[in-house]
């Protein structure tokens, strides 16, 4: 499957409703297997206004699409954008239905870091849907194509029962401590995110 995540800056005093509305109508009639766009929900970091996520069987079915999708945002009071364009596959954990949340990660790992330690730390992520129950489904993705303020290597993204299995069982799990903060921390000799992160989330409806 291919993947497109966009975090969308708006202008101050934005009619946000209106620049939602937009963007769905024009992703519900599109060929995408997914659609997810919503505003950002407190909490957010470096997140944007507004979370858009679209999964497509192949890349064609979003090039046939991306001009009219940058002709939406050269018509809306969009001030900057983050994104990534990738192949994933979805995974369930088990969990079951009932997801009302959708969080996605942009990161950039260090280009000098040795690939086998790149292998490690997506290793360590790939631990957290098996401790955290809140997690419904979750995707980690080495990235094609990039924008924003960093050249994104890895997006992370996972579907949530709720704010709180977000919030709670998710940022505050030991595995965290134990196994993923350390890629992150500058103050921790095994830093390799450098940059700073994206982290967003909104409702999956």
């Amino acid at each position: 499957m291919f993947n497109v995540t966009r975090l969308i800056h708006l202008a101050p005093a934005t009619d946000l409703g209106t620049v939602v509305g937009k963007l769905r109508n024009l992703a519900y009639t599109c060929d995408a297997e997914h659609v997810v766009i919503g505003p950002t929900l407190p909490g957010t970091r470096n997140g944007g206004d507004i979370l858009m996520h679209m999964r497509f069987r192949d890349s064609d079915g979003w090039t046939t699409v991306a001009q009219r999708f940058a002709r939406t945002f050269a018509d809306s009071p969009v001030i900057h954008l983050d994104g990534a364009e990738y192949q994933g596959v979805t995974s369930q954990t088990g969990a079951g239905d009932g997801a009302t949340i959708y969080r996605t990660l942009l990161l950039r790992v260090d280009p000098h870091t040795d690939d086998a330690i790149i292998e490690r730390f997506e290793a360590d992520l790939r631990l957290l849907p098996r401790y955290v129950r809140t997690i419904t489904s979750w995707q980690l993705s080495r990235v094609d194509s990039a924008i924003g303020a960093s050249p994104w290597t890895h997006v992370f993204e996972q579907e949530f029962t709720d704010v709180d299995g977000l919030m709670g069982p998710y940022l505050m799990h030991p595995i965290h401590w134990a196994y993923v903060d350390r890629w992150f921390d500058p103050e921790c000799p095994d830093v390799i995110v450098r940059d700073r992160v994206c982290h967003s989330f909104c409702e999956t409806t």
